[in-house]
């Protein structure tokens, strides 16, 4: 995004912050996990009225006649907290309509995590969404069908909602059920994107680990004990096993691999050699 559109979104995320903020200690942790499908709802609300999403995120016209125009489409819809979110971000300045949305879209997302934290749920969502991305990842006919855009959303969502009832929290299931109805890359890669997602809150890295062989307990923790020092920051570790690296390790953290497999020092030494 340009700065207009960041600078935007973190104006947007106070309001939603302070809104929050407000509600009561028994009641804030239903009101995150609210105010998150909610803002996904009017963001397909959006997504199906072109006419609308251009005229919230519309510069030229007045900040006010923005507001206005998202109190009258979503008042009596959504809580207080989505409201005032929603009209926060209206009168702000986007560099474009997508920026709009997907703000709106992260901003849904971080709620759902917020309400997990609060249910010290983090953890376990972070896992359930990288497990969920393997699976994704190593089922062809699944990946296919969730990625296929000729197939309705709700389509996708049903099948998702099969493979993940009662096998995961209801935050992952939300989660992952808004992201395959508007993927903008591979499955795997969009419930990876949210796993880091929510590794971020905890102030974590997450590095994604292809072994050759299993790790054991201990050798997983004295990795994450190495990136960690490594990063300075705490890492979770995720590993998959991969016997085509026929020994060794591949790491990435962020955009950062480290190749020390023996596949990979195969192909280095044939690329010197050439």
């Amino acid at each position: 995004m340009y700065a207009a559109s960041r600078e935007a979104l973190t104006r947007t995320r106070s309001a939603l912050e302070s809104a929050l903020a407000a509600v009561s200690a028994g009641a804030a942790t239903a009101a995150a996990a609210q105010t998150g499908a909610e803002l996904f709802t009017a963001v397909e609300v959006l997504d199906g009225q072109r006419t609308l999403r251009a005229a919230l995120a519309d510069p030229s016209a007045p900040a006010a006649v923005r507001e206005n125009l998202a109190e009258q489409v979503f008042s009596g819809k959504v809580s207080a907290e989505t409201l005032a979110t929603l009209k926060t971000a209206a009168v702000q300045d986007w560099s474009t309509s997508a920026d709009l949305r997907n703000s709106l879209v992260r901003l849904g997302r971080e709620s759902l995590l917020r309400a997990a934290d609060d249910q010290n749920q983090l953890d376990t969502v972070e896992d359930e969404l990288f497990r969920l991305g393997r699976i994704v990842a190593g089922n062809p006919d699944l990946e296919q069908s969730l990625s296929d855009r000729a197939r309705p959303v709700a389509a996708k969502r049903e099948l998702l909602s099969k493979l993940l009832y009662g096998k995961v929290t209801a935050v992952t299931e939300a989660l992952a059920g808004q992201a395959v109805g508007r993927l903008q890359s591979a499955p795997a890669d969009a419930f990876n994107e949210l796993s880091e997602l929510a590794a971020a809150r905890r102030d974590k890295a997450v590095a994604h680990v292809r072994s050759a062989l299993p790790l054991s307990v201990a050798q997983t923790e004295r990795l994450a004990e190495t990136l960690t020092r490594t990063y300075g920051k705490p890492v979770t570790v995720h590993v998959e096993v991969d016997p085509e690296l026929l020994g060794g390790l591949v790491v990435r953290v962020g955009d950062e691999v480290i190749d020390g497999s023996a596949a990979g020092r195969l192909a280095s030494l044939r690329k010197n050699l050439k």
